[in-house]
């Protein structure tokens, strides 16, 4: 199993092959700097479908390359914060514009995926998954409308928190499985980007088994290195590339970033 974090400056993109060569894609944003697409990419890798899409936040920077994705990708399954309607989607971004990603996203939510798949559920072999998230009207903000997605990939877990930001994260601390999942946690993508708004002191006691905590950011422009004390507190580290330990990679230093999962171990490429 083989999870690959991509370049796509501030946004955010992965994907997840799993054993069975089934895949998951996490967002997908794009690189306006190199060109580089989500569709454009599978297509060229000769991946014609991607079993699931999971979107954990409706800001135009996870989903930008949707457009391209769609036009060049069977797209089968699609995994959202399913309290917000595509109507509500367009209503939120009218305070400060819709993209285009964000418009083929609503599209797709209105026309294709009118439940919450419109094919039987994936199998990802090796692989289990959890989602939380905090629900509309409850909240009425893109970030802490984020999904928060929880992946054990042999054992190994990887949480994806979206945008989400401390006001969302405390009110998901009341689910005690929400809790469980942050114990398990050994690989943390940092939440807005690592942005200090997506900081959470509170979730610290609960975050004590991870080793590399991942941020796709863009240079400094969003002062992203303000959080690294944080992020290096919460993380024990373990080798990367060429370096004995690594706590915190980012996109912005170390490109594409990937994992590799097995039943025999686990670790960075």
């Amino acid at each position: 199993m083989r999870l690959q974090i991509f370049d796509v400056e501030h946004g955010a993109c992965s994907l997840l092959t799993a054993d069975n060569g089934t895949r998951m894609m996490i967002d997908c944003g794009h690189n306006a700097t190199t060109g580089w697409r989500p569709g454009t990419y599978l297509k060229q890798q000769n991946i014609a479908v991607l079993e699931m899409l999971v979107i954990t936040n409706y800001d135009e920077d996870h989903a930008s390359g949707a457009v391209d994705l769609f036009d060049n990708i069977d797209v089968r399954w699609l995994s959202r914060n399913t309290s917000v309607s595509g109507s509500t989607i367009m209503a939120l971004k009218s305070e400060d514009g819709m993209g285009p990603g964000i418009e083929r996203l609503v599209n797709e939510v209105e026309n294709v995926f009118t439940g919450d798949g419109n094919s039987s559920k994936p199998v990802f072999d090796g692989l289990d998954r959890w989602m939380f998230y905090n629900r509309y009207p409850i909240f009425d903000d893109e970030n802490n409308l984020s999904i928060v997605l929880f992946l054990k990939c042999h054992g190994i877990g990887v949480m994806f928190p979206g945008d989400l930001e401390r006001e969302g994260f405390l009110e998901l601390l009341k689910d005690e499985a929400f809790k469980k999942a942050l114990r398990e946690t050994n690989i943390y993508i940092a939440s807005h980007h690592g942005r200090e708004s997506g900081c959470c002191e509170e979730m610290v006691q609960y975050l004590q088994n991870v080793y590399y905590v991942v941020i796709s950011d863009k240079g400094y422009e969003y002062d992203t290195q303000k959080t690294l004390p944080f992020y290096s507190r919460i993380a024990k580290g373990g080798p990367f590339r060429s370096q004995a330990s690594r706590k915190v990679l980012t996109t912005r230093n170390d490109g594409r970033i990937a994992f590799n999962f097995s039943a025999q171990g686990w670790g960075p490429e």
